[in-house]
């Protein structure tokens, strides 16, 4: 047996011993997790992904046969391949797109705080629908920066959904007090991104 042979089953086995115990550790904290929740989840950050992550969770609850709902507080009523997709599960996939547009698009803060109101309504309307279990606010982080509704209102109405339900809110900026009530925040940090590069938005990446 040579050197390089020994050497190689020593770190091999070394390698087998940690494993073991990091197992061992996994297991127990696993153990250790009994409590079931509908949880609150905020997407917030400049990074690009925080709609696409909503998006995947989506499917993922699609996959357990959970009925989901969205609602897109800013975004225009245009086609994305998410929404294309996911229209296949018409039978447990609701979507309400009830921006009108970016605001620099509006121009118009009484109708963009019209429109704020009306998805707010729709939203809550579907987190009071027993058959949900899975709501995403779509940029809902946008028109409470804007100071488009009021924090208070819902931030109250979150707390006092029902007990399994999950919601799932996006956009950059989260305010403070939300980030607080919230179980799961996921901030998406910009490293890179080809729009400074001259790259337009392409179909099948940001659409």
């Amino acid at each position: 047996m040579t050197a390089d042979t020994t050497d190689t089953e020593e770190l091999n086995r070394r390698h087998a011993e940690k494993m073991k115990r990091r197992k061992a550790l996994q297991e127990r904290a696993l153990a250790s997790k009994t409590m079931e929740k509908g949880l609150l989840m905020v997407h917030t950050g400049k990074g690009k992904g925080k709609s696409t992550a909503a998006f995947g969770l989506m499917m993922r609850a699609v996959g357990h046969g959970m009925r989901v709902g969205m609602v897109q507080f800013v975004k225009g009523a245009w086609s994305t391949g998410e929404t294309v997709a996911l229209e296949r599960f018409e039978d447990l996939v609701d979507f309400y797109t009830m921006g009108e547009g970016f605001t620099w698009d509006t121009q118009d803060r009484a109708r963009d705080i019209a429109a704020a109101e009306a998805a707010w309504a729709k939203a809550k309307e579907l987190m009071a629908d027993p058959r949900y279990r899975l709501i995403v606010l779509d940029e809902l982080n946008i028109v409470l920066r804007m100071d488009y509704l009021a924090l208070e209102e819902v931030l109250a109405t979150l707390a006092a959904r029902r007990p399994d339900l999950h919601v799932c809110i996006t956009g950059r900026n989260a305010k403070p007090e939300l980030i607080a009530a919230a179980d799961l925040v996921t901030e998406m940090t910009l490293v890179k991104h080809p729009f400074e590069a001259g790259v337009k938005a392409q179909a099948g990446i940001e659409f």
